[in-house]
């Protein structure tokens, strides 16, 4: 079999879209020896993360360019037996084409999104939902508003659970603590959040819960850490940090590169993520796999992903934010027992597992008969 899969999110610090593909064409070199992958790639820094037996073909970074002409002439070229791409398939193309559709946050909040950009998505995705042969999505929540949105039947829809990069894992919180203060300037101990610095993940809310927890006890000793891309939203977050009490306890990192994202969750106390809308929430089971303990929205995706390994609270709430995290700092048996629940909870999500269902799904769209074959290789027959 000949698959072709749109990569070009790599190397485009497109975070959650980037960790997801990369982590699926590692596991596929594992797992299939026999069929050929072509990456449709647009960075120069990409064929690095691509396994070396695997081709790749150059897409333009321009969005229209790549739909447009770049992948459509190379899926013509190259043959495939199907295409898959995350959320916008390109123009003209007559392979049989798998989508990832991770959330429709773009239709269920469009306030979160400038206006072209809602547009743009609900245009495109809709026309790509619409031809595709299967749609995956890494939860029953998602799977459910894809569902309810398009109008696509429950077959199509089909949930492959995101996983844990194999280099998270738990390490020395002093030493951890230690080369962030050396790389990043931030002293111990924290309260850390990341995610891209936009209105979705609801830092502003963390920030209030912040300034409620150090306003109650003032003798903590903790800082709050930001981790995230600044966006178009920054501003008003950076604002709004420069006005509060304690300020001089809240630090940004911008973007921050996969080895220093592990030695941060290392290095923190809690780990808390409180966004309002997540169609699965990586992180959450990132800083759990690091023996983090972590409290997190019972909002949408998030208690799926989080089970009963985490505190949870209502994002909207952030007196109840501010509780939990209370709870957590104060009481050394509870983030003990996160710790201790984390690594196990977060172990049960496996890339292995989440590439050979992806597979399955390869197979079944291109007619071929090997789907149960992968499946056992992965152990998920």
């Amino acid at each position: 079999m000949r698959f072709s899969v749109d990569a070009h999110a790599i190397g485009c610090h497109l975070t959650g879209n980037e960790v997801y593909i990369r982590n699926l064409l590692n596991e596929f070199a594992h797992l299939d020896q026999d069929s050929h992958v072509v990456a449709y790639i647009s960075k120069p820094n990409a064929p690095e993360f691509i396994p070396k037996r695997f081709e790749t073909r150059w897409v333009s970074d321009n969005p229209y360019k790549r739909l447009a002409w770049d992948m459509p002439r190379h899926v013509a070229h190259d043959h495939p037996d199907l295409l898959h791409v995350q959320y916008t398939g390109p123009l003209g193309t007559s392979v049989p084409l798998v989508v990832s559709i991770h959330d429709v946050s773009y239709l269920e909040h469009p306030e979160y999104f400038s206006t072209f950009r809602a547009t743009q998505l609900k245009l495109t995705v809709k026309r790509t939902a619409e031809r595709a042969a299967k749609i995956l999505t890494p939860s029953e929540f998602s799977k459910t508003a894809i569902m309810r949105h398009y109008g696509i039947e429950d077959e199509r829809v089909v949930v492959v659970p995101n996983a844990v990069s194999s280099q998270f894992v738990p390490m020395d919180r002093n030493q951890a603590q230690a080369r962030i203060q050396r790389k990043l300037g931030i002293p111990a101990p924290f309260v850390l959040t990341i995610g891209d610095l936009q209105p979705r993940k609801n830092h502003m809310g963390l920030l209030h819960a912040f300034e409620q927890v150090i306003a109650s006890h003032p003798k903590l000793p903790h800082h709050l850490v930001f981790a995230g891309k600044e966006t178009w939203y920054s501003p008003r977050l950076h604002e709004a940090v420069a006005k509060s009490k304690v300020a001089d306890r809240i630090h940004f990192t911008g973007f921050v590169e996969d080895e220093d994202v592990v030695t941060l969750y290392g290095a923190c106390d809690l780990f808390v993520y409180p966004s309002f809308y997540e169609g699965f929430g990586l992180p959450i089971l990132e800083a759990m796999a690091c023996g983090r303990a972590v409290a997190c929205s019972n909002a949408t995706a998030m208690p799926e992903v989080a089970g009963s390994a985490a505190l949870l609270f209502d994002p909207k709430n952030t007196e109840e934010m501010a509780h939990m995290i209370c709870d957590a700092l104060l009481n050394p048996d509870v983030r003990t027992r996160l710790e201790l629940l984390g690594p196990q909870h977060a172990a049960t999500f496996s890339w292995e597992k989440a590439a050979a269902e992806t597979l399955n799904v390869y197979y079944e769209v291109a007619g071929a008969a090997r789907r149960v074959e992968v499946a056992v290789k992965a152990g998920v027959a």
